[in-house]
């Protein structure tokens, strides 16, 4: 029991938690110029304002930290988790690319396209390196994901950190 517990619950977070990290940290250390400049590809913004350079250079930086901190217990966690934050980050803008394309103003609901594009990508940018959850334990991870999802951006528009609770 007690390894069912640590490879379906613990170990899954300990893995994705650089990602997790650098995904929270825009909201917070965020703002400031665009990423993409005000620049547009047929009129619409590549990823719009929200996207600022600030925090997604916030977010790999404490995505690194995490990073670095696990890898003083288990030293893979280094690489794995500069690569998590990098997927993050990445599949964060990818998920701002497909709504701005898809016509979805900014700071709008947009169900999987606003929880999953980060876990996605983290999770495909780190499988170079090993060390992946089982697939239950990745399993466990969407289904925390999307309860972690909710739960956080509610709690960041209470605190005033976000204008949306979404």
């Amino acid at each position: 029991m007690q390894s069912l517990l640590y490879y379906a619950i613990l170990y899954p977070i300990i893995y994705i938690f650089p990602a997790y990290v650098a995904n929270g940290a825009p909201v917070i250390f965020g703002g400031g110029k665009p990423l993409d400049m005000g620049k547009t590809i047929s009129r619409m913004p590549i990823f719009g304002k929200h996207k600022t350079i600030r925090g997604t250079l916030s977010g790999l930086l404490s995505g690194f930290i995490i990073a670095y901190i696990e890898s003083l217990a288990l030293p893979y966690m280094l690489y794995v988790g500069i690569a998590l934050s990098f997927g993050t980050m990445f599949g964060d803008l990818f998920g701002s690319f497909i709504k701005r394309r898809m016509g979805i103003k900014e700071g709008s609901k947009t169900l999987l396209l606003d929880q999953y594009p980060f876990l996605i990508f983290a999770l495909v940018f780190a499988l170079p390196f090993g060390h992946q959850p089982a697939w239950y334990g990745i399993l466990f991870l969407f289904v925390l994901t999307g309860a972690m999802h909710a739960f956080t951006n509610y709690a960041a528009h209470k605190i005033k950190l976000k204008k949306v609770p979404w």
